[in-house]
């Protein structure tokens, strides 16, 4: 058996030539999708449930300018209710966090996280994914394909014309037969190696830290339906209407009790102090009109 003769023939080399390409191509792209899935997951890594709230714009800023999730990002951030929660400063520019709403805590999404971070969406969309699941179909289709040519060009060899050409070339076809049987031989096995090499592959790079990634996801954001969410939005609605309701009956009462604050603390004071003036002007004047002998002034007061 001639292994150069072998190694050279036309249809062993383009089996040989898509098995390589495909397996670059393969891990080239897994290798990048688990590059970029690790950066995701060291950066929600760092984030907790409970400082969502306040920490949504570091998140929103970073899943927005990083391409890899920034188009399933945007479509996952339209799906988010956020909570009632307020920031207030205090005297000293502190700020201090306080819970508006007793019932909707945190951020929660209407629609479960795994619906836009998942399988298709992290791995598979960021190539062409239809091509690697295509290529063995492809090397097997090779052999019988290239296996049945090499036979009907052997065939098309045969010269019947002298002994001596007949024996030639029934040689001839011989080693074509051998040389075609090679290339199925070639093509199935060149298939099993790339399925069992994508499946492994694919298993170590991309769907166990794709899992982590799900997982995360799943426990950062709360899953609300839209029936509790309307019904968490009406129970607001009825507990700020009764407020408001409140408030305006009391404003009366309050404004009464502070106007009648108003005028005992400021008012009464000020008539007290120009009552006493006056009860002051009235003996001053009293007594310059004893001295000047005035009996008129007198009658008057």
């Amino acid at each position: 058996m001639n292994l150069l003769h072998i190694f050279t023939d036309i249809p062993i080399l383009i089996v040989l030539f898509t098995f390589l390409f495909s397996i670059i191509y393969c891990a080239k792209n897994y290798v990048y999708v688990n590059k970029n899935l690790k950066i995701f997951l060291a950066f929600i890594s760092n984030f907790r449930k409970t400082d969502l709230n306040f920490r949504f714009k570091e998140i929103d800023e970073w899943m927005s300018a990083n391409p890899y999730v920034s188009g399933v990002w945007l479509e996952f951030k339209n799906t988010l209710v956020f909570s009632e929660s307020i920031a207030l400063k205090g005297k000293n520019n502190d700020l201090t966090y306080k819970e508006v709403s007793s019932t909707v805590q945190n951020i929660q999404t209407t629609v479960d996280p795994l619906y836009f971070f998942n399988e298709e969406t992290l791995v598979t969309s960021k190539f062409n994914n239809k091509f690697l699941q295509t290529v063995p179909t492809v090397l097997t289709g090779f052999g019988p394909l290239f296996t049945f040519l090499n036979i009907a060009i052997a065939f098309g060899k045969i010269d019947f014309s002298s002994q001596e050409k007949t024996i030639a070339s029934v040689a001839g076809l011989m080693s074509s037969m051998q040389t075609a049987a090679l290339v199925s031989v070639i093509a199935v096995g060149s298939s099993l190696i790339f399925l069992l090499f994508e499946r492994i592959i694919f298993q170590q790079l991309c769907k166990n830290p794709l899992s982590k990634c799900e997982d995360l996801m799943g426990k950062l954001f709360d899953n609300i339906s839209s029936e509790k969410f309307l019904l968490e939005l009406l129970k607001e609605t009825k507990i700020q209407n009764n407020s408001v309701s409140n408030l305006i009956t009391a404003m009366p009462q309050q404004f009464k009790a502070a106007l009648n604050s108003g005028i005992a603390s400021n008012l009464v004071p000020y008539l007290e102090n120009l009552i006493f003036g006056l009860n002051e002007v009235n003996k001053s004047m009293k007594e310059v009109a004893k001295k000047g002998k005035g009996d008129d002034v007198d009658d008057l007061f």
